[in-house]
């Protein structure tokens, strides 16, 4: 179901403007979670849109499946590419049912309604991150975390075997972070490749296989999380101190703790 997705010298820069990130090359290989982390403003969700083909790199190559996907059409990008974007809203209320069903345009042809094997791929995807009972709701009269659901349904709607996730978690209340994260380690198992946009290092930590640090147009680290998300590199990432703890059992992970100012100073 996986697949690998490799940039070689990837370069992004707007019009007139400086790099957003240079030379970034690393592959994400079949199967796993692989976590982006990194300060506002240091091209996160841009080097996602590149990864993509969403938008092509100023220079470098992205390479899908051994293949650059420059030299790919739309429709094969998206066969095996799902992608959820930080914000989408839609002004039209069109049922969650047909909001998933749209993911599965990819697989037909330019005047094909959808057959019922869409639709039974559709309900499934719906049954796969808990919203069944939303499928006959307008998308317009449902909470901000039932949404992030329904973009998630949609993308594994379209089977990619490659789904990335532009801060999936950032504007969602406790209860719908918990559901996001166990669909993530859920696609993850059935071996889905996924690549997460994230600010929340604690998130990374329950569910990455591999993590990234993105700060000043390059990589700042890269590996397992236990060997990048450490004190010393949240420091030169977020200019922030934190302390990493182990909870032991039944819990047995380790946690990211911010360090209050007023705790640094001594002050009770």
């Amino acid at each position: 179901m996986g697949s690998s997705i490799g940039l070689e010298g990837v370069t992004f820069s707007y019009p007139g403007g400086s790099a957003v990130f240079a030379e970034i090359s690393f592959t994400v290989e079949d199967g796993g979670v692989y976590s982006l982390l990194g300060p506002n403003g240091t091209g996160k969700s841009t080097l996602l849109k590149c990864m993509g083909g969403l938008i092509a790199p100023s220079h470098g190559r992205v390479v899908l499946d051994g293949r650059d996907i420059s030299e790919m059409q739309p429709h094969e990008i998206a066969r095996r590419i799902g992608f959820v974007p930080q914000t989408q809203v839609s002004p039209f209320p069109f049922l969650v049912r047909d909001i998933v069903l749209m993911g599965r345009a990819s697989h037909l042809s330019v005047f094909a309604a959808p057959s019922g094997d869409d639709e039974a791929i559709a309900a499934d995807a719906l049954d796969r991150v808990g919203i069944s009972h939303l499928a006959e709701r307008p998308c317009t009269g449902i909470s901000g975390g039932e949404w992030q659901l329904v973009l998630i349904a949609r993308a594994i709607a379209q089977r990619p075997g490659i789904l990335l996730l532009d801060e999936p978690t950032s504007h969602l209340d406790l209860g719908n972070q918990i559901r996001v994260l166990d669909v993530i380690r859920g696609l993850a198992e059935d071996g889905m490749t996924i690549v997460v946009a994230t600010h929340f290092p604690d998130h990374a930590l329950l569910t990455s296989s591999r993590v990234a640090i993105l700060k000043d147009q390059r990589i700042l680290a890269m590996g397992p999380p236990e060997e990048v998300i450490r004190e010393d590199t949240m420091h030169q990432a977020y200019g922030a101190d934190v302390r990493i703890v182990h909870l032991g059992d039944p819990i047995n992970r380790r946690i990211c703790v911010p360090v209050a100012a007023t705790f640094r100073r001594g002050t009770p």
